[in-house]
Formats: C-alpha cells, structure tokens, sequence
C-alpha cells in the first residue's frame, strides 16, 4: 500500500465498522431476524453506524400507508394498507387516466381560445395565466352575451371587459373528434404551459378512479428502510393532525384526511427506529414501547386548542426493528419495562472502546483511515507513513484514556477529526497526499479545548479563574457552578 488510495472500502455497511466484532455479528441476526437492539457505550464508537448498516441489511418496504376519507365520519379517516404491486398497478392506471400533453398549437382553434391559450382578437399564443393578450392589450377571451347586454354597459362597460377578461377562459373544454372513422368524446384541460388531451379510455379510467373514497399517501412504498429519531419531540415521534382555522369546513378548509401526519413510529414500520441518547426522550419512552408491542399506534391531533384535535386515525401500522443507543451512565434512565422488552425480544450489546493492537487490527485501522477520506471527498489519500501516525496516536489514546496496553483505541469520532485537521493541512499546503507532518500538525490543531485550556494555565480551574474578574467572583452567582471546591466563595443557599 502506497496511499488509502489502494485500500479496498467494503460493500457490505457493515463490514466497515471498525472493531465491533460481536456488536456486528448480533446486527446481522438482528435484521435477519426482525429483532430490538440496544447500544451501550461512549460516544463515538459507531452506535450509529451500526444501526444504519442493520437497517441496509433488511428488505426493502413492500406496504404503503394510506389514509381514506370517511364520508359518514370525516374526523375518523380509515387507514389503508397497500402492497407493492397493487401500489404498481394503480400507478399504471393512474398514468393510463392521465391522458396525453400536447402543445397548444396542436389543438384545435376553437379550444385553445376557450382555454384561454389563444387570443381571439389577434391569433397571438400566450400562457393561460395572462389573461390579457400581450401583443394587442385586449381581454384574450370573448365576452359573454348575459354581460354585453348589461344596461349599465355605456358607463360600466370597461370595467366589465376588464374584469371578464380576467375571468375569462375555462379550465377543461369538452368536445367530439372523429378517430379511425368513429367519433368519440374527447376532453381538453390545462396544464401549465401544455394541454392536457383525455380521449374515451383515459375519461373511463378516471371515472372508475373518481368512484373511490379521497385519499393520501401517509407512508409510501419507496422509502428509507432507515428512520433517525433522535431528539424527537412528541408529534414528530408519534405524528399529528395539522390545524385548519376553517375546522375542516366542506367548501372553506381542508379535508381532516389531508391533515394527518405521521409519526417517525409509523415512517419507520416495516424498517428501522434509532434513537441515540435514548434516555432523552424522557416520558416518551413508554409510548416507543406500546408500538413496538402493540405494532400499530393511532395518529390523533396533539394540540388541545388546533381544529385538529377531534380528528383521529386509529390502527396505523408501526411494525418497526427499535435500535435504542445510549452511554453506560444513562441506563438507569431508560425504562424498566422498554428494557424487558428489548431483552425479550432482542439484544443488549456494551460496545467496545478497544481493539487489541494485532496485524489484522492496525490493517483495520488503515481501512478506517480510508473510508474517512472516502466519505469526506475534500481532502486527499493518506501516505503509508501517516497511516502509521494515526495508528500510533489510536495507541497513545487507547493507553491514556482507556488505561489499555498493546491495544488501539476505537474512539473513532475523534480520531477522525484528527484525519481530516490533517486532510485540511494537505490541501492548504496544496499536498497530493497527507504526510506524517501533516498529522503531528493535525494532533495540534485538532486539540480539545480543555487540553488547551490546561496547557496555557496549568488547570481548567485556573483557567476558568483568569476569565472571570474579581467584580464577578463577588456579584456573579453564574460563578458558584465554575469555583473550586477549596475556593471561600459562597454560592446558592
């Protein structure tokens, strides 16, 4: 090997993570098996790669996720689950009832002018949206007999053609044409710039269309098998009902069924749910655990006063893998009856923070270099020499913060951090290739601020002290959180 350049990067997501060998091999179980996952460690380990990689290794989603509109019930909407070669089949019925697009110089005069493409006073072409002709400034359609026979016509009679021609033009013409000797019902309609031409077949088909309840697409079948819910707040995680302020009236709002949103629960159904720094979700961790019992969770209006809180969609699937991750002094915050269900339906794994430092391990170790690069795409290949830079600051790390011997450190956030503090060096220094000098400059550079805090003042605290004048050790009660213990300054009583 001469750079990371030469360095084969694995197909398979999972082979590229570094070090966590017994974690890998549960994953793989994990996916084949639909089974819960749980990751125990420090950040920066490759929880979250891991859960990606598992969630590539299972089938691709074959339901869609529909909502219908309940006409005898509009604020309780059914949902409807659909394969994929029904969602297939549709799609080509869809397209069969969509009809053709012609230019409007395709279609006949007397539609073009009806539609609003066409100017019936000079012939000029223009969008439907201009409704007055921009060659002669006239109104493009004519106007209608009820109105040129207005009494009012001698005094209002500009106002009327003004706002006519506004007015003017149809959205759809219907008419007759003679196709293979036979005449049959053909409809034109805008669309945009285009017309949009509907002969027999492609109107019987959406008339069969037209005869189904309306309905939204809530979760399609294409989708990520792979759903990131970190952080999530409650209508995110278990969706919602979006407000209307006309409360879904017929003629004025918008339909309770258009409304409903999912939740990262039901976006993830037949895929992967990760949550990193799981214990965050707090009281939400108990609604995580009536989905992955129950497989399905209704969506419903979380706000009391939105328009949709009356509205309701019970039964909506939600059979999701749950991959939770957390560090080790955040599981006595996750709760008991969450981590009963893992366990008994999956896997706990402590990842590892080390790699013993063997032959096989530090070739590893270059393939984690490489890939880091891979996935930056800004900095250049590494040398062979700095390969074993990096290899000999992952057993500096693994030694002084792992208290671990002959071992490399899989802390690898931070490590690749330091890789591309060096990538950057390269190229600022316009290097094909990243060298050693550029790590032993990266290892700088790439330095906590705490480390750089004790270099400059000898400790944290007395650095913290040379920031605050004395004013403010006096006053200040934001100071009770940074004194030292020995320090005779009172704080919150």
């Amino acid at each position: 090997m001469q750079t990371t350049a030469d360095v084969a990067i694995p197909a398979d997501p999972l082979a590229r993570v570094i070090g966590q060998h017994y974690a890998v091999d549960l994953a793989r179980v994990a996916a084949m098996q639909r089974r819960h996952f749980l990751l125990v460690g420090p950040p920066g380990t490759g929880k979250s790669m891991i859960a990606q990689a598992l969630a590539l290794h299972m089938p691709s989603p074959d339901e869609e996720l529909r909502v219908v509109h309940n006409p005898e019930n509009p604020e309780r909407p059914f949902v409807e689950v659909k394969k994929r070669d029904e969602v297939l089949k549709e799609q080509f019925q869809r397209e069969g009832a969509e009809g053709d697009l012609i230019d409007p110089k395709e279609a006949p005069v007397n539609v073009v002018e009806r539609l609003g493409y066409k100017c019936v006073n000079c012939g000029t072409y223009s969008s439907p949206r201009e409704r007055v002709c921009p060659k002669c400034a006239r109104p493009k359609t004519t106007i209608q007999q009820g109105a040129a026979q207005n009494p009012f016509g001698d005094i209002l009679g500009g106002i009327f053609e003004v706002t006519l021609g506004q007015l003017g033009g149809r959205e759809r013409v219907t008419t007759t044409r003679r196709q293979f000797g036979n005449e049959e019902v053909v409809v034109y309609e805008r669309a945009g710039e285009m017309v949009r031409i509907l002969d027999q077949k492609a109107l019987e088909k959406r008339r069969e269309m037209e005869k189904t309840s309306p309905r939204k697409v809530l979760v399609p079948v294409n989708r990520q098998p792979y759903v990131l819910a970190t952080g999530a707040s409650e209508t995110e995680l278990l969706g919602d009902v979006r407000h209307d302020p006309y409360g879904g009236h017929p003629q004025l709002g918008t339909a309770p069924y258009e409304r409903v949103v999912p939740g990262a629960i039901h976006e993830a159904h037949q895929g992967v749910l990760f949550i990193d720094e799981l214990p965050q979700l707090g009281a939400l961790q108990r609604f995580i655990l009536t989905a992955m019992q129950e497989k399905r969770f209704p969506i419903s209006g979380r706000n009391p006063q939105s328009a949709g809180a009356s509205v309701r969609v019970d039964n909506v699937p939600c059979d999701f893998i749950f991959v939770g991750a957390c560090n080790i002094q955040d599981l006595p915050h996750i709760l008991s009856p969450l981590r009963s269900r893992i366990t008994g339906s999956g896997y706990e794994v402590l990842v590892e923070t080390t790699m013993p430092d063997t032959e096989e391990n530090r070739a590893k170790m270059a393939q984690f270099v490489a890939q880091e690069i891979a996935m930056d795409k800004r900095i250049p290949p590494a040398s062979r020499d700095a390969v074993l830079a990096v290899i000999e600051e992952s057993r500096r790390r693994a030694r002084e913060g792992d208290k671990k011997e002959k071992a490399l450190t899989l802390r690898l956030r931070e490590l690749g951090g330091l890789i591309r503090a060096a990538g950057d060096l390269a190229v600022t220094e316009r290097s094909r290739v990243i060298e050693t000098a550029h790590i032993r400059g990266a290892l700088k550079r790439a330095r906590t601020t705490e480390d750089q805090i004790r270099e400059r003042y000898g400790s944290y605290t007395a650095g913290v002290g040379t920031d605050i004048s004395q004013a403010q050790k006096e006053t200040s009660p934001y100071h009770y959180w940074n004194t030292h213990p020995d320090d005779d300054v009172q704080g919150y009583g």
